[in-house]
């Protein structure tokens, strides 16, 4: 029985190489974003309309998010499998520099839009007897200048995904939280407005983690005996590490 998936954010890093190592496999995606020309020319690139398809939406609105969700043709409705990718981070700068609205933005996307996409799908996944694999960051667990907002959203994600993993139990649905670290992708490039001075000097000789790395990590929690959970799952480049605590000095 051929299984599908729907990645949402499928329109670059995770979400795109997601789709590609489920289609290489025999799976069928749905693949979700706001960029149509980049869902359109995936779908094309994973075999056309027989092995996937494109919901065009901003995930920040629950209700275009439930009307693309009803649109599904039958042969893409049972969804075995939801990966919640969509997200972003906006800004690097400290708490008291930040723009209000970019942090509104982060809790739109990274927490409302999860949050909706996921109640919206629950009933579908159960009677699946699915699984969810949420999209968190090393920044869940460790906090560092400038993650502020950003890091505090993907907390939310990986306590959520705690949670619905209490209230599954006995419903066969199996819950992750997958944390990254440093990994090279378009999301740096969103984070500070496209600079891509900054985008090469942080990756600059750090063999980062690539989306190719993230979505062999899915597919790998995706695809264990149905008796599995992994609950969480953090993944770093060996090239990254924890530094030592902050202290701040009184001048002399």
């Amino acid at each position: 029985m051929t299984k599908t998936a729907l990645i949402t954010g499928a329109t670059s890093g995770f979400g795109a190489a997601t789709a590609r190592r489920f289609v290489k496999e025999g799976w069928k995606v749905i693949v979700t974003g706001r960029r149509a020309e980049r869902l359109d020319a995936l779908v094309d690139e994973l075999g056309g309309a027989s092995v996937a398809h494109a919901l065009c939406f901003d995930i920040q609105d629950a209700d275009a998010t439930r009307k693309a969700i009803d649109s599904l043709p039958a042969d893409f409705a049972e969804i075995d499998l939801l990966v919640n990718n969509a997200g972003l981070a906006l800004g690097t700068g400290p708490a008291q520099e930040c723009n209000l609205s970019d942090w509104m933005t982060m809790i739109d996307t990274n927490t409302k839009g999860l949050v909706a996409i996921t109640r919206i799908l629950l009933d579908k996944l159960i009677e699946r007897k699915g699984a969810i694999v949420n999209l968190a960051s090393i920044a869940s667990n460790w906090p560092y200048p400038g993650g502020n907002v950003y890091g505090a959203t993907k907390a939310f994600v990986q306590q959520f995904s705690l949670g619905i993993r209490c209230d599954l139990a006995g419903t066969g649905v199996r819950v992750t939280s997958i944390e990254p670290g440093l990994c090279e992708s378009e999301f740096t490039l969103v984070r500070t407005g496209g600079n891509k001075e900054a985008y090469d000097k942080l990756y600059s000789g750090a063999d980062p983690i690539q989306p190719e790395d993230i979505a062999e990590s899915i597919f790998w929690v995706a695809n264990l005996p149905a008796h599995v959970n992994v609950n969480s799952l953090e993944v770093m480049p060996v090239s990254q590490s924890w530094s030592p605590f902050a202290i701040h000095r009184k001048q002399a």
